[in-house]
């Protein structure tokens, strides 16, 4: 009888890429990942794992295994998940990964709520980009998300993943007090500003490579502006106080903003740029009572944020 631990195991070497890879997914030292492996080809009585380099790689039998693991595994999720709908509570442990703004402006009202209403639950949370939180859910390393796409740019969603929305944040650009713009501060989206008047001033982004950065290149490119990106910086409250110090200008989010610089003027921009917030989790966990408690909570959290 095969043991499912150690196919759990083999399955996150055959999804993270290595050893270390499948104890970081796992939670596990190195040392228990290679001991489970072990065990598991004696049980099989063939060798799932061959030398490559300094790592390892999956033999032919090691491939054909971890195929049949991602099923089992998948198989025994979907049974969970109706044992747990059977009995109609949200008990047991929740996995949830959210992007930075959201864990600071979206979730804390949301897990209050849910535990009031649930307290049997436990909630473990974990500060991830989008594309890694829904990797993370994908792989089963995570139950649910929170994720983010704009308005004309769209973060595409794997197949095995359904999705909620749950609000839109839109956006305002940071500018310095003395910004040649700065009296336009506090005006409508109708009277705001265009992002091609900042043409000529100095960005400050998020880290290369993130959906967000990306996203601003791709809208400042569609404008006719060709961006200077000056400065990187991960989070909102470092890209203000850039700002601040007269360094450049930034995408200013709604959610989760928190107090505002005083040498930072806030121009809200005319074509109401706004990012989609949303949650996703695996389809087959829809049945879960511990996801709906958690959608319906971050609902109501949203809806006060409007």
């Amino acid at each position: 009888m095969l043991n499912l631990e150690r196919l759990r195991t083999l399955d996150a070497l055959a999804r993270h890429g290595s050893v270390s890879g499948a104890a970081d997914g796992l939670h596990v030292t190195t040392s228990a990942v290679s001991q489970q492996l072990a065990k598991l080809e004696r049980e099989v009585g063939q060798p799932l794992l061959a030398r490559n380099g300094r790592g390892v790689r999956l033999t032919d039998a090691g491939r054909l295994l971890a195929d049949h693991a991602a099923r089992i595994i998948s198989q025994v999720e979907l049974a969970q998940a109706d044992v747990e709908a059977q009995r109609g509570c949200a008990v047991g442990e929740l996995r949830i990964g959210a992007f930075p703004t959201a864990m600071r402006g979206l979730l804390p009202q949301a897990l209050a709520g849910l535990r009031a209403g649930h307290p049997e639950l436990r909630v473990r949370v974990r500060e991830q980009e989008p594309e890694e939180s829904m990797a993370a859910v994908v792989r089963g390393d995570l139950d649910l998300a929170l994720a983010i796409d704009w308005h004309n740019k769209r973060m595409p969603v794997p197949a095995e993943l359904t999705r909620t929305h749950l609000l839109d944040d839109t956006v305002d650009i940071a500018v310095p007090a003395g910004h040649r713009l700065a009296d336009r501060a506090g005006g409508s989206a109708g009277s705001g500003i265009s992002l091609a008047e900042c043409g000529d001033d100095d960005w400050i982004s998020w880290n290369e490579g993130q959906f967000c950065h990306e996203w601003l290149v791709f809208t400042l490119r569609g404008t006719g502006i060709e961006p200077r990106i000056a400065h990187i910086a991960e989070e909102h409250h470092t890209q203000l106080a850039f700002v601040e110090a007269g360094l450049g200008v930034c995408v200013a989010p709604k959610l989760g903003r928190g107090p505002v610089p005083p040498g930072v003027r806030l121009l809200p921009v005319c074509d109401s740029v706004r990012r989609h917030v949303y949650a996703v989790w695996r389809a087959d966990a829809d049945r879960r009572p511990s996801i709906r408690a958690a959608v319906d909570a971050l609902r109501q959290a949203a809806a006060g944020l409007r």
